[in-house]
């Protein structure tokens, strides 16, 4: 099932702290809008483009990407974008896509 961008962003929008993959820490999003999801941590701000999670989703769910987020992470640097690959698959986790 394609990514609900509209979801995404009512989601987001207003600014949440989600659980990392591995557990223990958070990553903080401040926003989401048509361009992406935006995200920050204490040394650094950048935007997860809605285009690669799109593109993310779409691997996924045709089995060309794998669903475990360890995995996932050497495949988004490889198949959809070579930024910010952990903070995406903790994003896709938050939003049930990985597991």
């Amino acid at each position: 099932m394609p990514l609900d961008w509209d979801a995404v962003v009512e989601k987001y929008s207003g600014g949440v702290r989600i659980p990392t993959v591995a557990g223990g820490k958070t990553l903080e999003i401040t926003g989401a809008d048509d361009s992406g999801v935006h995200i920050r941590n204490p040394l650094w701000r950048d935007t997860l483009a809605r285009e690669h999670l799109t593109r993310a989703v779409e691997l996924v769910e045709s089995e060309r990407m794998s669903r475990h987020a360890g995995l996932f992470v050497e495949e988004y640097r490889a198949l959809v974008a070579d930024v910010r690959a952990t903070s995406a698959a903790h994003v896709l986790k938050d939003l049930g896509v990985l597991e």
